[in-house]
This record gives structure tokens, C-alpha cells and sequence, in this order.
């Protein structure tokens, strides 16, 4: 049955697209939604990004007919903005009727009794507007056509046991994939196998996608690093890989995401000429109060949001000129320069940006660019839209490798958009698993310090 889904404001900034999206439902916007898109089109960053996307899209429907009488779409639904039916009657008292959300709240109420018995759904991603929603009677959806339906977040790998002429056949150059797992592997996931009848003889592998392979670069050094625990070794084989072209790393804090990519990109860039240079992007959220504009060049604006790099790439630096001594009581270890720093990570970092080698940007500057021969690293991209995640991929050019980077809890995502189930990193993770060129791994286990293993754990 035909249904009428009127549109909240955020809905249309978390999806500027979204009006394809409703089947052959009826789509209403209140006017104050558009009210809202126009204060929002100058704001800074993702949101005021999305309101001039969606902007253009409502001019695009418009050219069709009158949006005022409603015009219909290809998916067999239509789209009309509402002008009329702003009824306070039907709320109770202690709304606060000089409120947006609340004239939304009374136009929806209002339509729900006109067009009885159609079922009439406010679609909202605002927590608070759902709640107020529901007290008063109205069926209140969250935007889905985004969300990842599983709980259980693809990892990029999984335990299991083989006989050992299995597992000397994968080191002896690849296994077909037994019967019993036939079907279940995505390309490029990896296998953890352990011997049903040899003790200790064991193996971590990958489905190229044909065959079960042994890995090639998990004992590789990048940039002085290399890595420590069993996801680390996976996330090092899709980054060295060339064939591997787009990489997602999901991982808590401390879990390694930031420094392995970072150290893989240098590598590749600076010491192998691989790529002809390291894009950082990050998107602009703060995390709390928002300091306001920063002075400056776009370089300069973005130093503050760029410290997971700067942080990298200085302890990747240190490694390249410090080396670790024991003591004399062999009871502990300090650093001893091999020879002084002449520069900070500062330095290295603007003297390659001065010859184009590195570059830091923001998703507000990608709009209409080519990546090429480039390796870009999106960092914190659980704070991306869907939307957004698309965008920068449709920027990949020629000879380029793109790797998202981030943690998908809902602990660490401060941008109202999005949630653990609807965020880019996890949107591109579901998308782009079946594919070849692409892989993904999640890494477990915090590599920083006593207290920041305790703090992930116990907070």
C-alpha cells in the first residue's frame, strides 16, 4: 500500500539524494524544511555541503512541475512541498510551539488525520524529534536506506581448521576452496587456519578470489615498521598489495589504523616513488564544543584536525633516526639518537607538501577533482555520510589507491548525521566487500599502552 513519508530536515542533509529512495511512496516536505536547507547552505563542512546538495536536487525535480501540487518521479511515488497545515491543536501543552521541530511535529500530526486511512510516517534522524514524535501518535521511522541491516559488522577475516596437507598445499602456492566453505569467502578475505590433525601447524592466509593463497607481505618493513599481532599482518597484506586498489581499516583506539597506513604511504611515495603522492583527508567534526573558524591558509585551518597523521608521522620519523639500547641493569630500555633530529615532523611534512609529495585536505575541496597516481588516506571516515564516502571514491583516478580509515562505534562518531549502522566506513565496508579490488580487516587488539588498553576495555 501507498504510504506518505514526510521528510525532517536532517533526513535531506544526511542524504541529499534521498527522494529517489522512497519506492512509489508520496514524499512531503514541509516549507520550514526548506526554510531550514537555506539557513544551513553557508554553514562550513559536511552539513553545509549537503544542504546546497540537496538544494540542487529539489531544483532538478522542480523543472518537472510544480512542487507546490506535487510532481512525480521516476520511482512511480511523487514529491510535494507543504505550505499549509500548520495546526497546534492537535499538540499538547509544554511544546514549545516557536521551535522548528515543533511546527514540523503539528503539520505531520495534522496530515496524519487528513489522510486516514494512508498511513502517514514522519521520517527523522533527530533522537529528540523521534521521541516527541512518538508521544503525540505519530509513526516515527530513522532514514534506512543507508543503514547496514547486519549487527554483526563484516571483519575481513575468519578462524577455521583445515587438515594439514590442506595447509601445505596452500604454502606450496594456493588451495581451492573446500566444499564446506564454497560460496561463504569474499575476495581478498582472510583465513586464519589451524591444523585438525597436526598440532602447532598453522597458517594465515587470503582468498584471492579463486584460490586460498599464503600471505606475501606480512613480514614486510615500512618506513621502519612492522606489524605485531595477526590483524595487522592481514591489514599490511592489503596495503602493500598494488592489485588491491581501495582498503578499509576498522579498529578502536590504539588498534594501529592510523600509523600502518601512514607508514605503508610513505613508503610506497617517498621511498619507492610507487605513487606520486599522499592525500590526507579528514573530515571536519569537532568532538565537543566547537572552537569556531581558525585563521589562515587551508593548510594552516586544517593542521589542527590533521594531529593522527602528524602523530604518525613523527613517530615514524623518530624510528628512522633513534634506535632502542638496553640499559646498563638490562632492566629497561631508553632512547639514544643515532644522530640529532635537524628537523621537526613540521618540517618534513612542509617540505615534501612544497613539492607536491604530500597533501592535507578536507571533503570540502574534493568536488570536481581526479586523484591520480596518488595514495590517499581518509582518516575518521565513521564521520562521513554515505553520501560523502561515494564522493571521494568517484575521485579516484588512474594508478591510485584509496584506504578509509576509522572506528565504527557509536562512541566515536560526534556527527549527528550518522551512527554505527549508517556512517560512510561502514556503508563502503558492506558495498564494496564482493569486489576484488578492494578488502577490509578490523583490527582487535590496542598496541599503545597499558592504560590505553584498559581505558578501551573498561570505558
Amino acid at each position: 500500500m501507498v504510504k506518505n513519508f514526510i521528510l525532517d530536515t536532517n533526513v535531506m542533509i544526511h542524504d541529499p539524494f534521498c527522494f529517489y529512495k522512497f519506492e512509489d511512496n508520496h514524499i512531503i516536505i514541509p516549507i520550514i524544511c526548506i526554510e531550514e536547507l537555506d539557513h544551513l547552505k553557508k554553514r562550513e563542512g559536511i552539513v553545509g555541503y549537503h544542504a546546497r546538495c540537496a538544494a540542487r536536487e529539489l531544483s532538478n525535480i522542480r523543472k518537472r512541475g510544480s512542487l507546490s501540487d506535487g510532481v512525480e518521479l521516476d520511482s512511480g511515488g511523487s514529491l510535494r512541498i507543504e505550505l499549509n497545515h500548520l495546526d497546534y491543536d492537535a499538540l499538547p501543552d509544554g511544546l514549545d510551539i516557536s521551535k522548528n521541530d515543533t511546527k514540523i511535529l503539528a503539520i505531520a500530526k495534522k496530515l496524519q488525520e487528513i489522510y486516514k486511512p494512508i498511513q502517514t510516517v514522519l521520517v527523522t534522524k533527530d533522537l529528540y524529534m523521534a521521541i516527541k514524535g512518538d508521544a503525540i501518535g505519530l509513526e516515527i521511522q530513522d532514514y534506512q536506506n543507508d543503514k547496514i541491516e547486519t549487527d554483526d559488522l563484516y571483519k575481513g577475516y575468519i578462524d577455521t581448521q583445515f587438515f594439514s596437507r590442506q595447509i601445505d598445499a596452500i604454502y606450496a602456492g594456493g588451495l581451492s576452496v573446500p566444499p564446506e566453505l564454497e560460496g561463504s569467502l569474499f575476495p581478498n578475505q582472510f583465513l586464519h587456519i589451524k591444523s585438525l590433525d597436526r598440532e602447532g601447524h598453522e597458517i594465515l592466509a587470503r582468498y584471492d578470489g579463486q584460490k586460498i593463497v599464503p600471505l606475501k607481505y606480512q613480514n614486510e618493513v615500512s618506513w621502519g615498521l612492522t606489524p605485531i599481532n595477526r590483524e595487522q599482518k592481514m591489514a599490511y597484506e592489503l596495503l602493500l598489495n598494488p592489485d588491491i586498489h581501495f582498503v578499509t581499516i576498522s579498529g578502536g583506539a590504539g588498534s594501529g589504523k592510523t600509523i600502518l597506513a601512514t607508514a605503508v604511504a610513505l613508503q610506497k611515495v617517498i621511498e619507492q616513488g610507487q605513487y606520486r603522492k599522499i592525500v590526507f583527508v579528514r573530515p571536519v567534526v569537532p568532538a565537543g564544543n566547537d572552537i569556531g573558524f581558525l585563521p589562515g591558509t587551508e593548510e594552516e585551518k586544517l593542521r589542527p584536525w590533521m594531529g593522527s597523521f602528524y602523530d604518525a608521522i613523527e613517530s615514524l620519523v623518530d624510528q628512522k633516526v633513534l634506535k632502542k639500547q638496553k640499559d646498563m641493569t638490562g632492566k629497561g630500555r631508553h632512547m639514544v639518537y643515532s644522530e640529532k633530529p635537524e628537523f621537526s615532523v613540521d618540517d618534513f611534512i612542509e617540505q615534501y607538501r612544497k613539492y607536491g609529495v604530500i597533501e592535507t585536505k578536507t571533503f570540502t575541496y574534493m568536488r570536481g577533482r581526479t586523484l591520480s597516481d596518488a595514495l590517499v588516506i581518509v582518516d575518521e571516515a565513521q564521520e562521513i555520510t554515505p553520501h560523502l564516502a561515494k564522493l571521494m571514491l568517484t575521485r579516484a583516478g588512474f594508478g591510485s589507491k584509496f584506504v578509509f580509515i576509522g572506528d565504527p562505534s557509536d562512541n566515536q562518531i560526534d556527527n549527528v548525521l550518522v551512527d554505527a549502522k549508517s556512517n560512510g566506513l561502514v556503508y563502503t565496508i558492506e558495498k564494496m566487500k564482493p569486489f576484488t579490488i578492494s578488502g577490509h580487516v578490523c583490527l582487535k587488539q590496542v598496541e599503545r599502552s597499558p592504560l590505553a588498553q584498559i581505558a578501551e576495555k573498561a570505558m
